[in-house]
């Protein structure tokens, strides 16, 4: 490690998860890396966390009364974080105990190093990786593949590496390198708010990477649930809002013409031979809440950044 021990602040949302947040603190109990503070923002609305100092009495809390959603919390405690890195870590998560020094080392190794993730691991599943890297997203499509997705973790993808994004779930970025890109943009709520963010960072000068020697488990979609419709409405909406804030030029046309012919009927013709109507619903309004906010604002609503 560095002479100087840089800080490191950990923050985290909760939602109407007490006890799956007080599992993360639990494991960030054990943690070896010595200089750290964590930041626990309680978004909840029906089941607020305030056992949490108190089981929890070394954790900074903070309860903002409102679902701020994923992008507005993490905003609330980056605004009080005195690290020298932010890392935005998923309340359903638990971490390895040496996780931190691996990411810390590879960042101070290279100061164009603006984000880095670790290799990420199903908890259900614990020999079986979720991510270990982003291929780039198509700027037509807005597709892009997860590297070792589903595959058993056998050390095939233990080289540290450039990757084209972050995975929102644990995402590390130097203090040096928000002050420049500012904080999440808050009009996503919900999905795509990290994508938009990398986007950011790159066009700021600066790498995303990879980290392998840094692992944690994630109990996927617990806070949202697996198939809701309120994941269907904001992947929908968010989906084309992420394209429109990073698509530009002749790619931003085909986008457009890819989106209007192929991506909404095919999206909306599988629900209806599903007879999906609640979902169909949902993707539907999360579609056209894109036509009732304007290109500018949508431009203009980088707030917070």
């Amino acid at each position: 490690m560095p002479s100087k021990t840089p800080k490191v602040s950990i923050i985290t949302v909760n939602f109407n998860g007490t006890a799956v947040t007080a599992e993360l603190l639990r494991s960030l109990e054990k943690i070896t890396y010595p200089s750290i503070e964590v930041i626990v923002v309680d978004n909840s609305n029906k089941e607020p966390g305030h056992q949490l100092p108190i089981d929890f009495p070394w954790i900074k809390y903070l309860e903002t009364g409102a679902n701020l959603g994923f992008a507005g919390g993490n905003n609330r405690g980056m605004e009080i974080a005195t690290g020298d890195y932010f890392f935005l870590l998923n309340n359903d998560t638990e971490v390895d105990p040496g996780f931190l020094e691996p990411l810390v080392n590879r960042m101070e190794s290279d100061k164009k190093i603006g984000v880095i993730c670790p290799k990420i691991l199903y908890f259900d599943e614990p020999d079986t990786i979720q991510f270990a890297g982003f291929l780039p997203i198509n700027p037509i499509t807005g597709r892009g593949f997860s590297i070792g997705h589903f595959e058993k973790d056998q050390g095939q993808h233990d080289v540290a590496r450039p990757t084209s994004r972050a995975h929102g779930a644990a995402m590390m970025y130097s203090r040096e390198a928000f002050e420049k890109v500012g904080m999440m943009a808050e009009l996503f709520f919900l999905y795509y708010e990290e994508m938009d963010y990398c986007e950011r960072f790159k066009r700021a000068g600066y790498t995303i990477w990879y980290e392998p020697k840094s692992r944690i488990w994630h109990k996927e979609s617990m806070s949202t649930g697996k198939g809701s419709t309120l994941k269907t409405h904001y992947y929908s909406r968010n989906r084309l809002l992420y394209l429109r804030r990073n698509t530009f030029g002749f790619q931003r046309f085909l986008m457009f013409i890819y989106y209007f012919f192929v991506a909404v009927p095919k999206n909306m013709l599988g629900y209806i031979l599903k007879r999906d109507w609640p979902h169909l619903k949902a993707f539907w309004q999360g579609f056209v809440w894109n036509f009732s906010n304007s290109s500018k604002d949508v431009h203009d609503k980088v707030s917070l950044s």
